[in-house]
C-alpha cells in the first residue's frame, strides 16, 4: 500500500484521538475519502468545526467523526474501511470517491441500512463520466448522490446544435473516460454531423511534435481545417497546455472556435484559458448562486460558513474543487437532519455492526435517518440542496462564457447564457463569421514587385517604402472598407513560391505557411497546388498566358515615293513612255500631218518622246497631230495615264500612312509552329507548371502545348527561361526572344513602352483569375471575398482597371507594326526620295547646260576651208517673207521646201540638196 503523506497520517491519528475523547458524543458520521483528495478532508473538518460551533442547530450536542483514506480504484479497501467505520458505529456514511469503488460502497450501505451520501469525484479534475449506480424503486437504496448527474451531454449537444456546426473534433485528456459521451456522440451522428476524436497524451510537446513528423503539409493543412472546430473535454491544466502548444506550432487560425466543457473551472482557470487562447473560446462550467449582498456571503439562514470558504478573494476559496462545496453542504444538511430528529424525539441509537457475520442485522434506525435526509434540504454553497425521489440531486446549473473572434491574446469573456435540466439553455448562441469591422487589426502582407500589380512609387532612406499599382489599390479598397491597418514587405527571394524536394514552400506562398505573413497580394494566380496550403479570396481579375514580341523595326526608305508600285511596274511604265512616243513617230513619219498655219512644231523622234511624257505627268502641251490614227493612240495613252496617276496617289497615301509590314506570329499556335524566335518563361513559375502539366499531358488533344514545352524545357529550362520576369522583358526588347508570361503584365508593359515596341499575343479565354493569398484558415477569407465582389458588382473594380490599362493607350497592343494608334504628320523621311529625284534633275540639267555651252562655242570657233554654198541667210529670208507671201509648199525644178513656223530658216526635203532660188 501506498505510504500516505505524513499531513495525512497525522490528521488520521489526530481525529481518531479526538474521536475517543468524545464517545460519549451521539452523533457520530463516517467518511471516506480518496487518497489524493486532501481538501475533501479539510473542508469537512471545516464543516464538522463549523456545525459544533453553532448551538442553534445542534443545541448542545457535538458531532464527531471519523475519516479514512482509501485508492479510489480499489474498491475492497474502500469495503473494508467502510465496514470498520461501521464496527465503531456511524448514523451516515460520506464518500468522495471515484465511479470504481462507489458501486461497492452502494452494495454495502444497501446491505447494514446505513445512509451513504456519495459524491462523485474525479480525477485531477478530469470531467465527470456518469457512474451507472443501479438505482430501483425500492426500500432498500440507502444511497442518495450528493453531485447532480452528468448533463454534459446534454449542454454541449445543446450548444453546438446552436452553433451550427456540422463537422468538429473532440479531444480528451488521458485520465477521462471516453464512455461518458458516448450518448451525446450516437445524437450527433444520428443528426448527420462529422464527429473526430483524439487522444491528449500527458506529453503535449511530444504529441504535437509527432504529428509534425509524420504529416505532409497536405495532411498538416486538412488538420488544421479540423481544429478550427474543437471541444476540449479535459481538465483546466491539460486544456491550458495543450491550447499553448498549438497556438505556438500555428495549428490554429485567428478564425478558430474551441469549447472547454468541464464543471471543474474556476474563475483563474478561465482567464489563463483566455489569455492562452486565439480566435474564439466558449467555456462551459457550473455554477453555483451567489448572494447579491457581499455581507450575506458566508450566512445561510441561521448559519454562519468560515470566511475561507465563502469570501471569493480568499486563496483557498478560489482553488476549491466542487466535491469541496458538496462536502461542506452535506454536513450541513446532515446536521439539519440530525436537529430534525432531535426535535421529533425519534432518535435512534447508534449500533455497532459487523459486515464480516454471516448472520449480522442492518442498523434498525436506518431506514428514518434515510427518510429524514431525504425529506430535509439546505441552502449551502452549492444552493439548494436537496434528494428527489430516485435519491438523486436535480438541481444543477451551467453557466456558458465567451469571446469574440481575435488575434489578440487575452481577450475580455462575457456570459453568453446559463443552461438547467428543467428550463435548457437561457440565451442566444450564433457563432457569427468575422465581422467587416477589422478596425485595429494590422496585418502584415507580403509581396512580390511585378508591374502594374505592385511596384516600388518612393523608396527614402530610413523611411518604410511606398508601394502602388493595381493590387496595392484593391488592398487599399479593402482596407478603407474593413478599416484594417497592414504592412507590407517583399518576399525575400523574390518569387512567387513552388514547392521544394523536402515538402516546404518557398517565395510569397512558402511565407504564408510558415505564418510569417497574414495575406499575400501581388499578380498571384490561384492554382490548385497553392490552395492546398493556402486559401484565396475569390479572384479579382481574369487571368490569361500571353506571349510578349517585339514589333518589326520600321526601316528608313529615301525612295518611299516610288513605294506604290513595284520596280516592274515602274520598268513597264517607263518602258510604255518610249515605246508609244516611238508609236507616235512612226505613225507620223508615215502619214506626215497638214500643219496648222503658224505651227512651229516639227514632229521629230525627240519632240515625240517629250510630248508622251509630259501628257503622261499631265503637264499638258500644244497638241501637232491631226491624223486619226495619232489621235487614236494619244487617247488610248491619255486614258492610261490617268489611271495611273489615281492608282498611283491613292496608294501613296495609303502606304504613307501605314506601313504594310505585318508578322508572322499572331497566336501561341503560331509561336509553338515555330522555332526561328526562341520564347521561355520564368523558372519554376505558375506559367511554366502550367505548360508543363499541359505538355506532358498525354491525353491533352491540342499539341500546341507540348510544342512549346519542348522549347521551354531545352537544356532542362535554362537555355530559354529567365528567373524573373523583368529580365524576360528586357530579352524581348534587346534581342531575338517572346517572353510567355501573364497577358495582364505584358499589356501594360506594352501600353507603356516610350518606343511601343512591342506588341502582344494571347489567348482570349480566362482558365483562371489574380486572388489574394491568406493562411490556411484565416478568418478574412469570406470577408475579404464579400467586398471584392461588392467591387465588382458596382463597378469599383473596372475603374481601378482602367487606371493602369487604358483604353486608348498611346501603342496599339495587338499590332505587329511600329506605330502608334494616333495617326501623325508625314516626316522628311517619306519624301526623301522626292526631294533626291529633283536634286539628281537638277544636276544632271546644270551638267547638260555645261556641255551645250561647251559644244556651241567649239561649233562656233571652226571655220571652213572651203566655202559652201550659200543659203539665203536669215535676214534674206525675213526680208522674203515680209515681201511675200507665205506659201505653204515651194516646188522648184522638182524640189520641195517647207517653212518652218518659227522662222529660224528652211528645210529641204529633196534629196538633192538645191537651194531655193529667189524670184
Amino acid at each position: 500500500m501506498e505510504v500516505f503523506p505524513l499531513l495525512l497520517v497525522l490528521s488520521i491519528w489526530w481525529s481518531r484521538t479526538w474521536d475517543s475523547a468524545n464517545a460519549d458524543s451521539i452523533i457520530h458520521i463516517g467518511a471516506i475519502f480518496d487518497e489524493s483528495a486532501k481538501k475533501d478532508d479539510e473542508v469537512f473538518r471545516t464543516a464538522v468545526g463549523d456545525l459544533n460551533q453553532n448551538e442553534e442547530i445542534l443545541q448542545t450536542e457535538k458531532i464527531t467523526f471519523s475519516v479514512t483514506f482509501v485508492d479510489g480504484n480499489n474498491p475492497f479497501q474502500a469495503v473494508q474501511e467502510a465496514c470498520e467505520l461501521m464496527n465503531q458505529g456511524i448514523l451516515a456514511l460520506v464518500s468522495s470517491i471515484g465511479c470504481t469503488s462507489a458501486g461497492s460502497l452502494q452494495s454495502l450501505a444497501d446491505a447494514m441500512h446505513i445512509p451513504h451520501l456519495f459524491i462523485q469525484r474525479s480525477t485531477a479534475g478530469t470531467p465527470r463520466s456518469g457512474c451507472g449506480l443501479t438505482r430501483s424503486n425500492r426500500n432498500d437504496d440507502y444511497t442518495l448522490s450528493v453531485r447532480p448527474p452528468v448533463y454534459l451531454n446534454d449542454v454541449i449537444l445543446r450548444v453546438v446544435t446552436e452553433y451550427a456546426w456540422q463537422k468538429f473534433i473532440i479531444f480528451y485528456d488521458s485520465e477521462y473516460d471516453i464512455r461518458g459521451i458516448q450518448e451525446f456522440l450516437d445524437r450527433v451522428s444520428q443528426q448527420g454531423m462529422d464527429v473526430a476524436l483524439q487522444k491528449v497524451e500527458n506529453n503535449i510537446n511530444k504529441m504535437i511534435t509527432t504529428l509534425f513528423d509524420t504529416m505532409r503539409i497536405e495532411e498538416l493543412n486538412r488538420y488544421r481545417d479540423t481544429l478550427r472546430r474543437a471541444i476540449l473535454v479535459m481538465n483546466p491544466a491539460t486544456a491550458k497546455s495543450f491550447i499553448t502548444e498549438v497556438v505556438e506550432t500555428n495549428l490554429v487560425a485567428f478564425d478558430c472556435h474551441w469549447i472547454i466543457i468541464n464543471e471543474e473551472i474556476n474563475d483563474v482557470d478561465v482567464q489563463e484559458l483566455v489569455r492562452r487562447s486565439i480566435g474564439r473560446l466558449t467555456i462551459i462550467r457550473q455554477t453555483f448562486p451567489v448572494p447579491q449582498n457581499i455581507s450575506q456571503r458566508c450566512f445561510r439562514g441561521n448559519h454562519r460558513i468560515s470566511s475561507t470558504l465563502c469570501d471569493p478573494k480568499d486563496p483557498f476559496a478560489q482553488n476549491m474543487e466542487i466535491s469541496n462545496l458538496y462536502i461542506y453542504d452535506t454536513v450541513l444538511l446532515l446536521a439539519n437532519a440530525f436537529h430534525k430528529k432531535l426535535e421529533d424525539r425519534k432518535w435512534h441509537s447508534m449500533a455497532s455492526l459487523s459486515c464480516i457475520r454471516k448472520n449480522s442485522k442492518p442498523w434498525q434506525g436506518g431506514r428514518s435517518m434515510l427518510e429524514t435526509i431525504k425529506k430535509g434540504g439546505v441552502n449551502g454553497l452549492t444552493g439548494e440542496l436537496e434528494f428527489g425521489e430516485n435519491g438523486g440531486n436535480p438541481n444543477v446549473h451551467f453557466e456558458i462564457l465567451g469571446t469574440n473572434y481575435g488575434e489578440e491574446l487575452g481577450r475580455g469573456v462575457r456570459k453568453l447564457g446559463c443552461w438547467n435540466p428543467v428550463t435548457g439553455l437561457n440565451g442566444s448562441l450564433t457563432d457569427k463569421k468575422l465581422e467587416n469591422n477589422m478596425r485595429g487589426v494590422v496585418l502584415r502582407v507580403v509581396t512580390v514587385l511585378e508591374e502594374p500589380f505592385v511596384m516600388v512609387s518612393e523608396n527614402v532612406l530610413g523611411k518604410p517604402k511606398k508601394y502602388q499599382g493595381f493590387s496595392i489599390d484593391v488592398l487599399d479598397a479593402l482596407s478603407n472598407y474593413l478599416g484594417f491597418n497592414y504592412e507590407i514587405y517583399v518576399a525575400p527571394d523574390h518569387k512567387y513560391g513552388s514547392p521544394q524536394e523536402d515538402g516546404t514552400w518557398n517565395g510569397l506562398v512558402g511565407e504564408l505557411v510558415f505564418k510569417r505573413a497574414d495575406i499575400g497580394i501581388s499578380a498571384l494566380t490561384i492554382t490548385p497546388d497553392r490552395e492546398n496550403v493556402v486559401d484565396f479570396t475569390t479572384r479579382y481579375m481574369d487571368y490569361s498566358v500571353g506571349v510578349l514580341l517585339r514589333r518589326a523595326e520600321k526601316t528608313v526608305d529615301m525612295f518611299a515615293c516610288l513605294a506604290p508600285f513595284d520596280l516592274s511596274l515602274w520598268a513597264c511604265i517607263a518602258g510604255t513612255v518610249l515605246l508609244v512616243g516611238l508609236l507616235v513617230y512612226l505613225l507620223n513619219w508615215l502619214n506626215p500631218p497638214r500643219l496648222q498655219m503658224g505651227s512651229m512644231t516639227s514632229t521629230t523622234l525627240y519632240n515625240s518622246m517629250w510630248f508622251v511624257y509630259g501628257s503622261f505627268v499631265q503637264q499638258g502641251g500644244e497638241v501637232p497631230y491631226t491624223t486619226l490614227a495619232t489621235r487614236m493612240m494619244m487617247g488610248a495613252w491619255w486614258l492610261f495615264a490617268l489611271i495611273v496617276i489615281s492608282s498611283y496617289t491613292a496608294n501613296l497615301a495609303a502606304f504613307l500612312t501605314i506601313t504594310r509590314i505585318e508578322s508572322s506570329i499572331q497566336s501561341l499556335q503560331d509561336l509553338s509552329k515555330q522555332t526561328d524566335i526562341p520564347y521561355g518563361t520564368v523558372l519554376d513559375s505558375a506559367v511554366y507548371e502550367h505548360v508543363r502539366m499541359k505538355g506532358l499531358n498525354p491525353f491533352e488533344r491540342d499539341s500546341m502545348y507540348s510544342q512549346m514545352w519542348r522549347m521551354i524545357n531545352r537544356s532542362n529550362g535554362s537555355e530559354n527561361n529567365v528567373l524573373e520576369s523583368q529580365a524576360g522583358i528586357q530579352k524581348v526588347k534587346y534581342g531575338n526572344y517572346a517572353f510567355v508570361w501573364d497577358a495582364a503584365v505584358l499589356e501594360y508593359v506594352a501600353i507603356n513602352d516610350p518606343d511601343c515596341s512591342f506588341y502582344t499575343i494571347g489567348n482570349t479565354v480566362a482558365d483562371r483569375g489574380y486572388g489574394i493569398a491568406l493562411q490556411h484558415g484565416s478568418p478574412y477569407r469570406d470577408v475579404f471575398s464579400q467586398r471584392i465582389l461588392e467591387l465588382q458588382q458596382n463597378g469599383d473594380m473596372d475603374i481601378l482597371k482602367h487606371k493602369w490599362w487604358p483604353k486608348n493607350g498611346q501603342c496599339d497592343l495587338y499590332s505587329s507594326v511600329d506605330t502608334k494608334q494616333k495617326g501623325g504628320a508625314l516626316d522628311i523621311k517619306s519624301f526623301a526620295g522626292v526631294f533626291c529625284i529633283l536634286a539628281a534633275g537638277i544636276v544632271l540639267s546644270c551638267f547638260i547646260a555645261m556641255l551645250e555651252t561647251w559644244w556651241n562655242k567649239r561649233k562656233g570657233s571652226r571655220v571652213p576651208s572651203k566655202e559652201a554654198p550659200s543659203l539665203p541667210n536669215e535676214t534674206t529670208i525675213s526680208e522674203r517673207r515680209n515681201a511675200w507671201p507665205l506659201r505653204p509648199c515651194l516646188k522648184l525644178g522638182g524640189n520641195t521646201w517647207r517653212s518652218q513656223a518659227s522662222g529660224h530658216g528652211l528645210h529641204q526635203s529633196s534629196q538633192l540638196g538645191r537651194p531655193l532660188d529667189d524670184p
